[in-house]
């Protein structure tokens, strides 16, 4: 089972994560929806697409745009559609 966790709680968690580039993609449903805020934030990857963000809140604190997902991915990356990963002190294990 992977975890990912900030601030004290486990924010996502699943047996069926995808890795890309080192990095675990949860299903959507397994990350708690009331932790994530929509971002306006994108960037894009030359292969996987343009990305989106949420910012996650948790105790009281804000890590803005530690999530991303992929709405849209081109082909090559077509296996994390709707996934989400996270960075920025978010600890996945």
């Amino acid at each position: 089972m992977v975890k990912a966790t900030w601030n004290g709680a486990v924010i996502a968690e699943s047996d069926d994560t995808v890795v890309v580039e080192g990095n675990h993609y949860f299903p959507r449903s397994a990350v708690d929806p009331a932790v994530l805020s929509t971002s306006a934030t994108t960037t894009v990857c030359p292969w996987k697409g343009t990305a989106h963000y949420h910012s996650i809140t948790v105790g009281g604190a804000t890590n803005a745009d530690a999530a991303w997902y992929y709405p849209e991915p081109k082909s090559a990356a077509a296996e994390i559609k709707d996934r989400i990963a996270f960075w920025r002190g978010v600890v996945v294990s």
